[in-house]
């Protein structure tokens, strides 16, 4: 059974930083690609990140390059996601998700598997 699990969020100031972690299990990700997502209250779910495991290229939204960062750890299977210099625009739900092989995409619905979520509130 394909599980991930999403932690590391929060509450935190603006300016500040968070890394969150997902922790990948259930399956081999080697030919995956590793995403994330966020959704705002009442707005659609949005792209975040992506890192294609295998050779760890990374791809990111336009307006986040330069303040967000996804890397990934095969030792421990994990994917992070680094936001610094966080905004209160950055509030969210935030999911890491998995998409079996094929081109990133950002389109959600396109993605396989999914974690729960976890909070990340940027207070002004």
């Amino acid at each position: 059974q394909v599980q991930l699990v999403e932690s590391g969020g929060g509450l935190v100031q603006a300016g500040g930083s968070l890394r969150l972690s997902c922790a990948a299990s259930g399956r081999t990700f080697s030919n995956d690609i590793m995403g994330w997502f966020r959704q705002a209250a009442g707005k659609e779910r949005e792209f975040v990140a992506a890192i294609r495991w295998s050779s760890g290229n990374t791809y990111y939204r336009d307006s986040l390059k330069g303040r967000f960062f996804i890397s990934r750890d095969n030792a421990k299977n994990t994917v992070y996601l680094q936001m610094n210099s966080l905004k209160p625009e950055d509030t969210a739900v935030y999911y890491c998700t998995a998409r079996s092989g094929g081109p990133v995409v950002t389109n959600a619905t396109l993605y396989d598997y999914w974690g729960q979520g976890t909070q990340v509130t940027v207070s002004s």
